[in-house]
């Protein structure tokens, strides 16, 4: 990833990675009693390259949240397997680059969980393990499908 990894949030338009952080870190503090979960997903879309789509979602459990994305695009993944891994490393990233933040920012206690765009349903059901594994190997919490919007919905909206 050359420069600075770039959001965007259909209402505040394009955020630097610390920007789009700030403006957590604002939607956390409008409401601190409240309960959140922050949630990271990638999806993808090959056409004749890949588009990879990774989803920033800040859930106020109850009532909404904010999201935010990324986008970036590579020669075509044609493995199915490599797709999924290699989206599942780039929500890693994100996760490890906002839990450090979040630690410096006092707000450590917050949970990030990883959407994992895969499922019991469809040719995905065989990575489950592997990809779940390696989530929780990094120290996240692991949805799937049919939980995992944050990749399933969210990014998956923006990769069309």
């Amino acid at each position: 990833m050359a420069g600075e990894m770039m959001f965007e949030n259909p209402t505040r338009g394009r955020l630097t990675f610390h920007g789009m952080f700030r403006e957590l870190l604002a939607y956390l503090s409008e409401d601190p009693e409240a309960r959140y979960k922050l949630i990271v997903g990638t999806d993808s879309h090959t056409r004749t390259e890949t588009l990879f789509v990774t989803a920033v979602v800040i859930h106020r459990i109850g009532h909404g949240g904010r999201f935010f994305f990324h986008k970036a695009t590579h020669r075509a993944v044609r493995s199915l397997r490599q797709k999924i891994l290699y989206e599942t490393s780039v929500s890693l990233g994100v996760a490890a680059r906002l839990t450090e933040l979040l630690q410096a920012s006092g707000q450590g206690d917050l949970d990030i969980e990883i959407h994992i765009d895969v499922g019991e349903q469809g040719e995905t059901k065989d990575l489950i393990r592997e990809i779940v594994g390696m989530v929780t190997g990094s120290g996240y919490h692991a949805s799937i499908k049919p939980d995992s919007f944050g990749a399933s919905k969210v990014a998956d909206r923006y990769t069309k």
